[in-house]
């Protein structure tokens, strides 16, 4: 015999050897019974993954007007700007962290072999 029935007969003669009455085949449930989803975890996960890529774009953000400030490309006035910005957005983005009840850590995705996509500098 081949085909699908073939793998039922190899599975019945196997219970069958096994002390089995007779087999089964699994069962399949729905997916919304297999994953425990509720609106909060959904909620946090999203925030968590939108924060992260705030995250990211501040630190490159930052990264950018340090090395502006270092060769002299910006004013006074522009580094001051750049500053209280910079300042402002941390302040945000901490005021975030702590309403989805995450921290720092949560937002650092750890790439495998790659290491972690945020320095921990």
């Amino acid at each position: 015999m081949t085909g699908p029935d073939r793998g039922r007969d190899e599975a019945a003669d196997l219970a069958a050897e096994l002390g089995e009455q007779r087999w089964e085949a699994p069962r399949v449930r729905p997916l919304d019974r297999r994953l425990a989803v509720d609106s909060d975890s959904v909620e946090r996960g999203l925030a968590s993954l939108v924060l992260t890529v705030i995250e990211l774009l501040r630190q490159l953000m930052e990264r950018q007007a340090l090395r502006r400030v270092d060769l002299g490309d910006l004013t006074e006035e522009e580094v001051e700007r750049v500053g209280a910005t910079l300042m402002a957005l941390e302040e945000q983005m901490t005021q975030l962290r702590e309403y989805f009840g995450l921290s720092p850590e949560d937002l650092n995705l750890d790439l495998g072999p790659l290491g972690p996509l945020l320095p921990t500098d």
